[in-house]
């Protein structure tokens, strides 16, 4: 589910700022638990994955010159029909965290989950966290541009006729802060 965290946006962007290259790995809309492929099966929980793709694609429009100058990756994962929900950071091939928490504003607010935080300063982690990541990545598209990424009008019409009544009523800034 990509709605980072104030906090954690903002140190990305530091990030970036100094030259440091980052890759994000986020699930297609169509691998999130609410995803709902049957158009006539499709109720309000449905409309969950397409504002998470909504602020993907505003997040990587912000940030494309990132992008353009090889500094943030972003990966979309898919595979068949199965669901994303894997959640981590690795840092420096050192920090690796492993959490059951989403990274958002509602998660980090409202039931942040434990997680373990290694540090491996001789990267012995990596010869087994390398492989299983070359597996992630496998099943990954990489997008280079945020037009790669559907807009409203690309969705089907439920949907899109719900997504513009949220936006109609301004209501997109309140979900986002719950998502």
């Amino acid at each position: 589910y990509f709605n980072l965290p104030p906090v954690l946006a903002k140190d990305v962007v530091s990030a970036l700022k100094r030259g440091v290259h980052i890759t994000l790995v986020v699930g297609d809309k169509t691998a999130n638990d609410f995803y709902i492929a049957d158009e006539s099966a499709f109720s309000t929980i449905g409309i969950v994955p397409y504002i998470y793709e909504m602020l993907l694609k505003r997040f990587v429009k912000r940030y494309q010159h990132f992008i353009d100058e090889g500094l943030l990756n972003i990966h979309l994962w898919q595979h068949d029909d199965n669901s994303f929900h894997l959640k981590g950071i690795i840092s420096d091939e050192r920090y690796h965290l492993l959490t059951g928490s989403n990274l958002n504003p509602r998660a980090w607010a409202l039931d942040l989950e434990n997680g373990l935080l290694l540090d491996d300063p001789s990267h012995e982690l990596m010869t087994k966290v390398t492989p299983e990541l070359m597996g992630i990545m496998e099943k990954t598209k990489k997008i280079n541009h945020f037009t790669e990424l559907e807009a409203v009008n690309d969705y089907p019409i439920k949907p899109k006729k719900l997504l513009n009544k949220i936006r109609f009523a301004q209501i997109d800034r309140i979900l986002k802060r719950f998502l």
